[in-house]
């Protein structure tokens, strides 16, 4: 599956996805634990970027693989690490949680993206 997902900063300056079939709480859809910090690197001077993402190969496309599937009671979701990032290493962690599951209908053991 691939999808080009809209992320923003609220005014406190925290990451959200913009995820309009979403149904749940918008708190959600905030991008913490490492993710936030993904964000800040591939933003710019924006506030918002929108990023091609794939379960499936992407040319060009940084990577994220999933290290730990999380316990309900944990969160949900999925903890993955970034390797490389723009030709460095990096060895990122994030959490990326059950609206995951959501957007790909699984945890993808591999998440490709790319800024668009």
């Amino acid at each position: 599956m691939k999808r080009a997902i809209r992320f923003y900063k609220n005014a406190k300056q925290e990451w959200y996805a913009d995820i309009p079939e979403w149904g749940g709480d918008i708190a959600e859809l905030q991008m913490v634990e490492g993710a936030d910090v993904l964000l800040n690197w591939l933003e710019g001077s924006d506030n918002e970027c929108k990023l091609l993402m794939s379960d499936n190969y992407l040319k060009n496309a940084e990577i994220l693989d999933l290290v730990y599937i999380r316990e309900e009671n944990l969160g949900g979701g999925g903890d993955y690490i970034l390797e490389n990032f723009r030709g460095e290493i990096k060895n990122h962690k994030l959490w990326l949680c059950h609206v995951t599951e959501f957007v790909f209908k699984q945890l993808p053991e591999r998440i490709y993206f790319k800024k668009v």
